[in-house]
């Protein structure tokens, strides 16, 4: 059974730095593309961040670029996103989801999902 378990989330003042971390069960981690994916409330889920199998590719939605960075360490099953230069408009419940292909931007284009967990920036 495929797991991916997000953590790291919390609670940060604007301007500060968090760095969300996923572990996946994926038995063939490096098959996958991964990437994050952000839902506020009242709003649908949206994309953030995306990095291919071997992390040598990157892409990002404009709201986060220049301020987050997406990496994947294949040897620890793991995807991060470093979060600096926090906005309250990053408020959200933050997921890390899988995929075979790279490089997708719609939630229905994944086939699998963390729980997530809550950022909550305050100004």
């Amino acid at each position: 059974q495929v797991q991916l378990v997000e953590s790291g989330g919390g609670l940060v003042q604007a301007g500060g730095s968090l760095r969300l971390s996923c572990a996946a069960s994926l038995r063939t981690f490096g098959a996958y593309a991964m990437a994050w994916f952000r839902q506020a409330p009242g709003k649908e889920r949206e994309f953030v961040a995306a990095i291919s199998w071997g992390g040598g590719s990157t892409g990002y939605a404009d709201s986060v670029k220049g301020r987050f960075t997406i990496s994947r360490d294949n040897a620890k099953n793991s995807v991060y996103l470093q979060m600096n230069s926090l906005k309250p408009e990053d408020t959200a419940v933050y997921y890390c989801a899988a995929d075979p292909h790279y490089y997708r931007t719609k939630p229905q284009e994944y086939d699998y999902w963390g729980q997530g967990t809550q950022v909550t920036v305050s100004s």
